[in-house]
């Protein structure tokens, strides 16, 4: 039976460039993240604000990819 977890990666390799994204995205919101990975004490609303500003670069990426196919 497929996993239909939506957290699984479809790229493992991918792993590190997003949660080096992750902290980026965090610092420039002014959000500070653990090190160790334990954020327990994250508020939902700033949870909310690194995953958003994530999912809009990712799709600024896909976007500018597909720009490059079009010509």
């Amino acid at each position: 039976m497929a996993n239909n977890n939506s957290n699984t990666l479809l790229v493992p390799e991918a792993k590190a460039a997003l949660n080096q994204l992750k902290y980026e995205v965090a610092q420039e919101l002014g959000i500070a993240l653990q090190p160790n990975g334990y954020n327990g004490n994250l508020l939902t609303r700033d949870a909310g604000s690194i995953g958003g500003t994530i999912t809009k670069r990712l799709v600024q990426i896909a976007e500018q990819q597909l720009q490059g196919f079009r010509r």
